[in-house]
């Protein structure tokens, strides 16, 4: 939809809902793009997610991301793109991030070191002393040996780590802090061939996909008539489970970051006012399966699939933050203390999920053969993490990155479960650990799936009242 730009007043006010209420008439159809019934490759069902999601998760995860511990997020935008010239650009002018200045940032956030979420490293005098040490190559003998070992551990693991996620250096000059309220995902008119090269290069080159099977729907593939893409899901079904479940990832990554598009349109710019709200055409468009030829169900059934396998990773993570090592620092001793019981609230919700994906039929053949298959998946996956710096809109470039950080981060956990079993309580952990950004991409990530799924619920309202229109 294009933007309109026209006088302010009442009666422009009653023209855009007449213009809502029409658009709304036409779409009756659209009912049918809501999922019903089991997921497929696990034993939930779209309906218990919805009721989870709307009175367990939702309010909570909202109020969890305006806590200033997960709301500042530090992000690289002016890395490269690795694979082309990247020629893409934005129709409007809310392609542009809005970098935080240094003085609104927490300061136990910028104190300067990733793992800033444990106690041991909290004493700002010892982090001062280190650093200063650091400066003069001498041992700095008022560190505590406990101290001491936390710093040499981080560094070690940082640097052995196999990550999900291509990861940024914080400490490239490049790199700033964000502030994603103020940030916040929706349409910024970043679209067309530069968008769909993105999204072409993760699908066609990373899905484990033969370039002779057609994904749906791609419209930069070769026409093929009447081809409703049944061949590509005959194909799809006779792989793996690794290999179908890295698929519905990406597809239900894909599908939540629409939702988040059409439910927070440009409906238009009054006086330099501009209007966001659910955009059902655009709704449509994406989702209805007359209009995606059977695909849009397909795309919402992966989001719920997505969700799933993001509130496991939550399950099983709990156990990290349950120690009371762990601190959420950013200098404000009462709302750190608030922001963990927020937290571990929300841990407690995702293990009382009756049902849940199971991670252990993964990679479980014979060890040779899931080794190497584990090891394309991350492969795999940590390519489409450096795809994000391809993409020409920086707003759009921020949620891509701190998303694809949230699910890589959350596969992290997944395939960690034995080193978070073998977790010390007072201690820094040599065998598993998550940096800050790595805990606010985690985080947001599944926010926003959370956010997907009720808007969902919303469109489905909106579409409910039309009918009756």
């Amino acid at each position: 939809m294009s933007r309109g730009v026209g006088r302010a007043g009442a009666g422009q006010g009653a023209a855009a809902a007449l213009q809502l209420l029409v658009t709304l008439s036409f779409l009756p159809s659209v009912v049918e793009a809501q999922v019903t019934g089991v997921l497929d490759d696990c034993l939930c069902d779209v309906d218990s997610i919805d009721n989870f999601n709307t009175f367990k998760i939702f309010p909570k995860i909202k109020k969890l991301q305006e806590r200033d511990y997960f709301r500042y997020y530090k992000v690289n935008l002016k890395r490269p793109c690795p694979f082309w010239a990247e020629d893409g650009h934005c129709s409007i002018k809310d392609c542009h991030v809005e970098p935080c200045p240094e003085s609104k940032i927490p300061v136990g956030i910028k104190a300067g070191s990733s793992n800033k979420y444990l106690k041991v490293a909290n004493n700002t005098k010892e982090l001062e002393d280190c650093e200063q040490a650091s400066k003069l190559g001498a041992i700095n003998s008022t560190l505590s040996n406990q101290s001491r070992e936390a710093f040499i551990d981080w560094a070690r693991y940082d640097d052995s780590q196999d990550h999900f996620c291509e990861l940024d250096d914080e400490r490239s000059p490049a790199a700033q802090y964000v502030d994603l309220l103020l940030n916040p995902e929706r349409y910024t008119g970043y679209k067309g061939p530069s968008a769909w090269r993105v999204w072409n290069s993760i699908y066609e080159e990373n899905c484990f996909k033969p370039r002779s099977v057609y994904r749906p729907l791609n419209p930069l593939a070769p026409s093929r008539g009447e081809d409703d893409g049944e061949s590509f899901y005959t194909w799809l079904e006779g792989l793996c489970l690794e290999k179908r479940v890295f698929y519905k990832l990406i597809s239900g990554l894909h599908a939540s970051i629409n939702l988040h598009l059409c439910a927070n349109y440009l409906l238009e710019e009054t006086w330099g006012k501009p209007t966001w709200g659910p955009n059902m055409k655009e709704f449509k468009r994406r989702f209805d399966p007359v209009e995606t030829k059977g695909e849009g169900p397909r795309r919402l059934k992966n989001l719920y699939f997505l969700y799933l396998i993001e509130l496991r990773a939550l399950s099983k993570v709990a156990p990290y933050f349950e120690r009371s090592i762990v601190d959420l620092y950013t200098g404000n001793v009462k709302e750190d203390a608030d922001t963990k019981t927020l937290l571990l609230n929300i841990f407690q919700d995702t293990k009382s999920f009756p049902m849940h994906f199971d991670e252990k039929s993964m990679f479980a053949g014979d060890k040779k053969g899931a080794k190497s298959l584990k090891e394309e998946f991350r492969l795999h996956f940590k390519n489409i993490s450096r795809i994000m710096d391809c993409v020409g809109c920086d707003k759009c470039r921020l949620w891509g990155k701190l998303q694809t950080q949230g699910l890589g981060t959350a596969l992290k956990i997944l395939f960690s479960e034995k080193e978070i079993q073998k977790l010390p309580e007072n201690s820094p952990s040599k065998g598993f650990q998550l940096t800050r950004q790595e805990i606010v991409a985690l985080l947001n990530a599944f926010g926003r799936l959370s956010t997907s799924i009720k808007e969902l619920q919303n469109f489905k309202v909106l579409l409910q009242h039309s009918s009756l229109i």
